[in-house]
């Protein structure tokens, strides 16, 4: 039975080996060694001399010593939780505040693998409970050896509208050692093609094609910089909102989310970021205290008219803030169209103004569709076609070719997510980097088990109780 879960498998396998070598007599260090872990070296090996069938063990004569009992309650307990963790409930922590207030930073959560239906391993050969690298080093915590298609078992339902969503980064393919989940590749690409561009306009010379700029910087790049390339499976996890499913059409007006040209569901703990014109100093406490804004997020300036603070917070506490005696305003910071670096905001191509506060149309692709291809619209989906989808896809002039073929449509062969975090102005997400790809969802945000407040001492209120065992929303 446990043969059928990959992963699980590779380690009943050892099992098996083992008891199979204990049947022939093979009960020695060496030779069980050898059956676990070089079976196919061990079994031919003595399928050659002459070897007896001894049959299963007498455990009266041959009991198990203290160690054994605790190697086989071991062994035990990891293929159980290994079959728990990749099947049905994964435990996983918020590190930052792009879900605040809705989760908090410090938040300890348990996520339904069920409830989208769980992914098999693409990966199977992974050390256990360890996701990419191994506990306190870089080192891969798998081997690649083995790689499996993407398939789904059943689950529950489908990825719906406002669900909150575990996904594997889907800029996470190729990793920089030196940034890890900071800074994307691809950012760090856009970056270095920015710099050589205002470099070569600095020495007054002709600037070439961005094909050119990008050749060269993933060259500059990979030549001076440590990376790796991750399995889908094996990417950083993220956790944000999906605010739009296959087939929506997205909208961003004034920081305003809009999804199929009606306002999007509004989170009770959203967040955003306000600009607060205020006559005198706030006290970081009180703000703590009365509007539960965290001191990292505090952000102040002085004039001399007073003082400026940039904050995020809940409807409902921006409401709060405009009845303080020392304010004198509270203003929603947006970004204008073309505040925001183009090479930061998704589609990162300078055919488009867009910020993360103005952004949009555009609609999520949904597999089966088509959609038609040009040069305008291709950075929308080049990284669909090329990286999610795996098709070699090229520009010759004013041509598309895919796979070789001239190309002037193209037909989706997933369904794809826009997620979006809930602190709205301090969050990295579908905005930034594109759509989630429905190979990349993990699971559901089930319940918080846990809730510390990294902040705060135990005498302080360290453990928030009242998060313990509730349902995010």
């Amino acid at each position: 039975m446990l043969l059928i879960f990959p992963g699980v498998n590779i380690l009943m396998l050892m099992v098996f080996n083992s008891i199979l070598a204990s049947h022939f007599g093979k009960i020695d260090r060496a030779s069980q060694a050898l059956a676990i872990f070089l079976p196919f070296v061990a079994f031919p090996m003595w399928g050659k001399s002459d070897i007896k069938y001894y049959g299963p063990l007498d455990r009266s004569k041959h009991p198990k010593s203290w160690l054994a009992e605790w190697g086989d309650a071991i062994v035990f307990a990891v293929v159980a939780a290994s079959i728990i963790r990749t099947y049905f409930l994964e435990a996983f922590t918020i590190p930052t505040s792009s879900m605040e207030k809705t989760l908090l930073i410090g938040d300890y959560l348990f996520v339904s693998k069920m409830a989208y239906g769980p992914k098999v391993p693409q990966t199977p050969l992974s050390f256990p409970f360890a996701h990419h690298s191994l506990p306190g080093t870089v080192t891969p915590s798998y081997l690649d050896w083995m790689s499996l298609p993407y398939y789904r078992l059943p689950g529950f339902g489908d990825v719906e509208r406002n669900d909150i969503v575990v996904f594997n980064y889907p800029e996470g393919d190729t990793v920089l050692i030196q940034y890890q989940s900071e800074r994307s590749y691809n950012q760090v690409v856009r970056d270095e093609m920015y710099r050589l561009k205002q470099n070569d306009i600095m020495r007054g010379e002709q600037l070439k094609n961005d094909v050119y700029y990008n050749k060269l910087s993933r060259k500059l790049i990979k030549k001076n910089m440590d990376y790796t390339v991750r399995p889908v499976d094996k990417r950083e996890h993220y956790i944000k909102r999906c605010v739009a499913v296959p087939g929506d059409e997205i909208f961003v007006e004034h920081a305003k989310l809009h999804i199929n040209g009606e306002t999007a569901y509004i989170p009770s703990e959203f967040q955003y970021r306000y600009q607060i014109e205020t006559t005198s100093f706030l006290n970081k406490k009180i703000l703590k205290e009365k509007l539960n804004v965290n001191y990292q997020d505090i952000r102040t300036s002085q004039s001399e008219n007073g003082y400026s603070y940039f904050l995020p917070l809940t409807l409902h506490a921006a409401k709060q803030m405009e009845s303080f005696d020392a304010v004198k305003s509270v203003t929603l910071d947006a970004s204008p169209r073309g505040a925001s670096p183009i090479f930061h905001i998704f589609p990162n191509s300078p055919q488009y103004d867009w910020s993360e506060d103005y952004w949009g149309p555009l609609t999520v692709p949904a597999k089966g569709t088509s959609v038609e291809l040009n040069l305008k619209n291709l950075p929308f989906y080049e990284r669909i076609i090329h990286v999610y989808e795996n098709h070699d896809l090229q520009v010759k002039g004013e041509e598309i070719y895919i796979d070789g073929i001239i190309a002037t449509n193209y037909t989706f062969q997933l369904n794809y997510y826009f997620m979006m975090g809930d602190n709205r102005h301090n969050s990295a997400d579908s905005r930034f980097w594109g759509f989630v790809p429905e190979d990349h969802v993990v699971g559901k945000a089930a319940f918080i088990w846990l809730s510390i407040d990294p902040e705060l001492s135990f005498s302080e209120g360290k453990i928030r109780f009242s998060r313990m065992f509730s349902i995010p929303e």
